[in-house]
Order: structure tokens, then C-alpha cells, then sequence
């Protein structure tokens, strides 16, 4: 079973707004085994969404619009709808009823024109009843294709999948299962991974594809099978996903998408009673954030000073400005400093620290741009690396954030 997604609006074409209605509608019809074939954003035209109706036209099963249909004058989805469909806008009396109740019971104002447009509706479509908005999902058949309009607002079109289309969806198709496993390794690049199993890979069925998920610092591995016997697929993505452990173990840290490296050190962490903290200058506080992303944080995680300016590292962290004008700024030293003193200053039983030019110029010190020393005190002792990440300076900045926590990983491990 196929589907493509369109969203109407002006305001995603000129980046006014981003659209994060696809990756949502496309998520929850990959889950019941429905197969995306394109998204598409296009303006509030009506010619264009027309043109766009029939080129879908019997290509796909189904056809999910987002956005249009507010009660503003450009919001004219609706309308097209009739065009296309050879059909006239009616009132639906439970719509709105619906409306009525909404403005006048929740909002406390009197019901205008405007909102009990709202209500009107194609003679011949299923409504899909928005319980927390105005604007009524429809449902619409032409020929071999379903065309399903929904409203624009994020929280109302979650609202419309959930309890709406998804239900009905699997109510009248038929479809195949589709098992994702992801597994999220660190530290090693896309291409060695790749020539790492390339002979697993070959070997995989026809009915399992691999994606290589690339990001700073980090690769996932998406394996994804499609068929009709789910016990089958199940079985046989855990067979290969223990085959694939065997060859790059030493790199994977986790499964899945949820499985990312904070969520493996929080696990970690707290499986350990361990703590940590950090001191971070050119990262400004982007290791922190991640550490803290994660929910029950403050059982493992006690702060971070974000030393950004030389002065903030003598006057906060405690270095010596003597340590800074003999090594520089960007240097081992001060990187070993800093994690020594924020474990000191947090009593936690690791710290991270970095320090290093991001660039675009060399700004304090004389290193080279891209140049980054990541400290990491341990209960035991501290390990300092030097890096060169390059350029751009965002990507530095990621790098080095991701850096930091592979190598925290790697030493929790030790004493697992």
C-alpha cells in the first residue's frame, strides 16, 4: 500500500515555518505498514493543487494533504476539494454544532460567520471529526486513490491520525508488516563501517534493506523488512542483527532510535551510582544540554560551568592565569585544569571539559581553527586528546560534543 503526503502552505516555501507535519503522518503510516513514495509542499494555489490531485491520481492508495483550511479567505482547500471532486460545500450539523460549542463554550465569545464556515463541508466526504479544533478532517475517494484533508495546526492534525485515519486506515486495507532495527554506533565514519560488513551486507535477505544514517560522530543503522509473515520478518532482523554485533560490537552503543548516547550514559550512570559534570568553553554548554535531555538527569548529572571567556576560567573555575599566558587558552594543560577543577568544584566522580577554536577566527591563543583539547577526568586519573575537527565551525562544535561523550562511554565500559 502506497501514499504521498502534501502540505499546502505559502509560509513552509519561503521557510517562514518548518513543515514537521510529514515526518509525523509519515512515522505513523510507516507503523501499520503503509509505504511514503513522496512529500510534497506546495503554495496555496488552487491550480497547483489540483495539478498535484492528478498527477497522484491512481499512483498511490492514498493521498494525505495538511494545511488550507482555516476559515481565512487563502485558505481554500476545501474549495478545491468540490472542483476536483464535482461536488458543492454543505453544512454539517455536527460540525457545527461542534464549533459552536468551542467558541462559545470554551472560548467564552460569541460565534461569528467566519467560524460557522467552518462547518461547511463536500457533500459527498467522510468527515473525520477534529474534537480539538474547528476545522474537520475529510475523507474523499476518487477512482483508486483516497484523498484525506487535514488541518495545518500540528496538534490538531496529530489529533486527526491518531484517532481518525490511522483506525480507518487499518479498518479498510489490507497491508503488508514493515520492522525497522536501528543501531546507533559511534566513532567510526560511514565508509569504514561500511567496508567493515560488507560481506554481512551482501548476505542479507532480499526482503531486508540496510540505510546508513550518518551524523557527526555517529552513524545508525536502519534495517527495515517488508512482507506478510511478521513472525518471519521479526526473527530474521534478530538473526542478522546478532550476526552484525559480532563484526562492529566494539562500535555499537545502543538499538533503536531512542537509543542514543545520552540515553545510553544515563543508563549507564545511574546503573553505576556514578556522577558527572563538565566545564565547557567551546562548546558553550551543548554537552550539558545533551546530558540533561534526558528524563531523571539530576540522578547522575550536578552542573556545568560554561567558561566560554578566559576570565570566567580564573575567576569561577579556579585556573591560574599564569597556567593560561604560559600554555595558551587552547592547550592541554588548561583543558586538564578545567576538568580537574568543575570535578573538584561538583564533587562528581567524572568531569568533561573542552576547550578549542571553533573559529571562523583564532578569537584568544593561536591555535589553529578546527584545534580541540577534550579533557575527561575519571575517578582514577585524567586523559586529555587533541583533535583536529576542521572547518566549518558548526560542525566542530558537534563534533566535539559528540567526541566528548564517546570517550565518557568508552571509560564508564571499562568498569562495566
Amino acid at each position: 500500500m502506497k501514499a504521498a503526503i502534501i502540505t499546502i502552505g505559502d509560509e513552509i516555501l519561503i521557510g517562514q515555518i518548518v513543515d514537521s507535519n510529514s515526518g509525523y503522518i509519515a512515522k505513523s503510516l510507516d507503523k501499520i505498514g503503509v509505504e511514503i513514495t513522496e512529500m510534497i509542499s506546495i503554495s496555496d494555489n488552487k491550480q497547483h493543487i489540483l495539478d498535484t490531485f492528478s498527477k497522484l491520481q491512481n499512483t498511490v492508495d492514498l493521498v494525505i494533504i495538511t494545511g488550507g483550511l482555516g476559515p481565512t479567505k487563502d485558505d481554500i482547500t476545501k474549495k478545491t476539494f468540490c472542483d476536483y471532486f464535482n461536488d458543492e460545500l454543505v453544512v454539517d450539523d455536527q460540525v457545527l454544532e461542534h464549533v459552536t460549542q468551542l467558541i462559545e463554550g470554551f472560548y467564552k465569545r460569541a460565534i461569528t460567520q467566519i467560524n460557522k464556515d467552518q462547518a461547511l463541508v463536500p457533500s459527498k466526504c467522510i468527515i473525520l471529526h477534529n474534537k480539538v479544533g474547528t476545522a474537520p478532517g475529510m475523507w474523499m475517494k476518487k477512482e483508486n486513490t483516497v484523498f484525506i484533508s487535514l488541518p495545518g495546526v500540528p496538534y490538531e492534525m496529530k489529533y486527526l491520525i491518531e484517532n481518525e485515519v490511522i483506525p480507518k486506515v487499518v479498518q479498510e486495507y489490507k497491508r503488508p508488516y514493515i520492522i525497522h532495527k536501528t543501531i546507533l554506533t559511534y566513532g567510526l565514519g560511514e565508509s569504514l563501517i561500511a567496508e567493515r560488513i560488507e560481506d554481512w551486507e551482501n548476505n542479507l535477505p532480499e526482503f531486508i534493506k540496510l540505510a546508513y544514517l550518518p551524523s557527526p560522530g555517529r552513524v545508525r543503522l536502519r534495517l527495515s523488512a517488508r512482507g506478510i509473515n511478521k513472525e518471519i520478518l521479526v526473527k530474521t532482523i534478530a538473526e542478522n542483527v546478532i550476526s552484525l554485533t559480532k563484526i562492529i560490537g566494539d562500535i555499537i552503543v545502543g538499538f533503536d532510535d531512542s537509543e542514543t548516547i545520552e540515553v545510553v550514559l544515563a543508563r549507564l550512570l545511574s546503573q553505576q551510582n556514578k556522577t558527572i559534570s563538565t566545564a565547557e568553553s567551546c562548546t558553550g554548554g551543548k554537552i550539558a544540554q545533551l546530558l540533561t535531555s534526558v528524563s531523571g538527569a539530576s540522578k547522575y548529572f550536578k552542573g556545568s560551568v560554561v567558561s566560554y571567556t578566559t576570565d570566567v576560567k580564573i575567576n569561577v573555575l579556579g585556573l591560574a592565569a599564569e597556567l593560561i599566558m604560559e600554555h595558551s587558552v587552547v592547550s592541554e594543560a588548561v583543558a586538564r585544569q578545567m576538568a580537574v577543577n568543575v570535578k573538584s568544584l561538583m564533587k562528581t566522580d567524572y568531569a568533561i571539559a573542552t576547550t578549542g577554536n571553533a573559529g571562523p577566527t583564532k578569537e584568544d591563543g593561536n591555535a589553529k581553527v578546527g584545534t580541540v583539547f577534550i579533557a575527561l577526568a575519571t575517578p582514577n586519573e585524567v586523559i586529555v586528546t587533541e583533535y583536529d575537527f576542521g572547518q566549518p565551525r558548526e560542525k566542530v562544535i558537534d563534533r566535539t560534543v559528540i567526541k566528548s561523550l564517546e570517550l565518557l562511554q568508552k571509560e564508564i565500559l571499562k568498569n562495566v
